[in-house]
């Protein structure tokens, strides 16, 4: 596919025409469509979100905030669509990595400031955080294309999300 646009790979991967599309879309035309999807007309954030719900693709959403976002650039990590499996032991290892870390991290930070000899460490610990944080945030992506997907009821596992 080259150089097309994840949006238009995400269109052709579901079989649709440009009218096809618009019309599952219900507020982009044909046109507009054809626009996003050859670069000469940015999308707009309210068109990436009808875009996610309708292609039943949340990582438009994702893509969107880390890579064309002008805010977003500069603190949305952008997230693969990787499979349960791995997305928990990339979770486990960074874990794991952290309980190490963990009173390394409340020696350097107990005294409210980080001294150039123990900054080292701590862009070290910091790197780990990240890691969770983006692992984190696979695990929602993920959540999010099972519900798109209908393979998670999204009634109960939003009812039992509010009760916890």
């Amino acid at each position: 596919m080259g150089n097309e646009n994840i949006y238009k790979e995400t269109r052709k991967s579901l079989g649709l025409s440009r009218d096809d599309a618009s019309k599952l879309l219900g507020v982009i035309t044909p046109e507009r469509l054809e626009r996003i999807e050859n670069n000469k007309f940015p999308i707009q954030p309210d068109e990436v979100c009808v875009m996610a719900d309708k292609y039943k693709e949340p990582s438009l959403r994702n893509y969107y905030c880390s890579t064309q976002c002008p805010i977003g650039q500069q603190s949305v990590p952008e997230i693969k669509v990787k499979n349960l499996a791995e997305i928990i032991i990339q979770m486990i290892a960074s874990l794991n990595s952290m309980k190490k870390k963990q009173e390394r991290l409340i020696e350097i930070t107990s005294d409210g400031r980080i001294d150039n000899e123990e900054l080292n460490d701590f862009i070290y610990i910091q790197k780990e955080l990240e890691r969770i944080s983006t692992t984190v945030e696979a695990l929602r992506l993920w959540t999010e294309t099972m519900i798109a997907e209908e393979k998670i009821d999204v009634e109960k596992y939003n009812a039992l999300k509010e009760l916890g």
